[in-house]
């Protein structure tokens, strides 16, 4: 799989957009972009940014995040701060705020359909909640520590997708 880079930036765009102009925490970045992906895959058999995924203790961790945010960021089309919140432990968050508005034309019909889906069903929950979730599939569960999760892995989640 190759990393669409122009497509990943914009889905990072779409989800800022639509969260009201932000993602609280890298932990809720990361784990919007796994579903994103995951679910896209498991429903289309490809994945939206192209990016693997590796299993880490605090969940699915997609390999070019931090390039793909600093370089956003080094163009203005994301910024990101930093604030002190209380959490499991006390430690800055990183606050994700768009720049742009997301270039729509990147994406065919079903993954923008597929990303509304990820915004509605968990772009409430915060980075741990995502975490929990995550840390309770089939993808996850079935990786070892630090290793790329397969996304064939998906197929045995047995998503309900009748809200797309």
């Amino acid at each position: 799989m190759a990393i669409n880079k122009k497509k990943y930036e914009q889905v990072i765009i779409y989800l800022c957009s639509k969260l009201k102009g932000e993602v609280r925490g890298k932990k809720k970045l990361a784990k919007l972009l796994y579903y994103s992906d995951f679910d896209f895959f498991e429903k289309f058999q490809k994945s939206i940014t192209g990016d693997v995924y590796n299993a880490y203790p605090k969940g699915p961790l997609p390999a070019m995040l931090n390039k793909i945010t600093s370089e956003m960021i080094k163009k203005h089309s994301l910024k990101m701060n930093s604030v002190k919140e209380w959490g499991e432990e006390y430690a800055p968050t990183e606050v994700y705020k768009c720049s742009a508005e997301p270039d729509l034309s990147v994406f065919n019909k079903d993954e923008l359909k597929m990303l509304d889906r990820i915004v509605r069903r968990y772009g409430s929950l915060n980075g741990e909640q995502l975490a929990e979730l995550s840390h309770a599939e089939a993808p996850y569960t079935a990786t070892e520590p630090y290793e790329e999760i397969p996304y064939e892995f998906t197929y045995y989640r047995g998503t309900d997708f009748s809200d797309l």
